[in-house]
């Protein structure tokens, strides 16, 4: 029970009747696959990966991000089949500058292959916009984030955000990005392969205040 200034208190315990009142039926199903989401890694994604169209609604489902002044400071870029193997040399050439050699080299090429699909995340953030502050615009580069995993979910896959150092690598941001981009990362998606499980619970009470 988490209370705050206000005296209301917000329980992490959810009544199974929860009621939401507004709600269509098609809504109540909804929020309830929402609240089944969880990240799967990309050794546990398996094919079939998403198909065109579902790509494209992935991409509707981004452009669907709180967007001020509509910059759309994002893009997304679709790595499959030679697209992967394109990225899995670009991993393994950034484990051979680093010196390593051998079972850890295989790995590093394993790792971009693991995914039947992954989708790079560019941010096209511009600072010197004179309406749309910087925090703005990343943001939405997160709510596009958020709304695309969400649209895996309710289309039968999974996936899960990947950054890093990889990510922070000169030759593989030049790989994917243009002037004045950046390589947020790669959503890894495909079918899971076993059951989707939650890391640990989560409680609402710990992130809601009453102002």
């Amino acid at each position: 029970m988490t209370g705050n200034a206000s005296g209301k208190s917000w329980s992490g315990d959810f009544p199974a009747d929860f009621a939401f009142p507004n709600a269509s039926p098609a809504g109540r199903e909804a929020l309830r696959m929402l609240l089944t989401r969880y990240s799967v890694s990309g050794k546990h994604l398996g094919p079939p990966g998403p198909s065109d169209d579902e790509i494209w609604t992935l991409a509707l489902a981004a452009l669907r991000a709180p967007d001020h002044n509509k910059r759309i400071p994002f893009r997304l870029v679709v790595a499959r089949g030679a697209g992967l193997e394109r990225l899995a040399n670009l991993f393994e050439e950034y484990g051979r500058r680093r010196g390593r050699t051998g079972v850890e080299l295989a790995q590093e090429r394993a790792r971009a292959l693991q995914a039947p699909m992954t989708i790079a995340v560019v941010a096209r953030i511009n600072a010197d916009d004179p309406e749309v502050p910087v925090f703005e615009q990343w943001a939405c580069v997160g709510g596009a984030i958020s709304n695309a995993l969400t649209a895996l979910h309710l289309m039968g896959y999974a996936g899960k955000m990947l950054s890093g150092a990889r990510a922070c690598d000169p030759a593989i941001v030049a790989a994917h990005c243009g002037d004045g981009e950046t390589l947020v990362g790669w959503i890894a998606a495909g079918t899971p392969t076993g059951p989707i499980n939650p890391r640990g619970d989560v409680d609402p009470g710990c992130v809601l205040r009453e102002f």
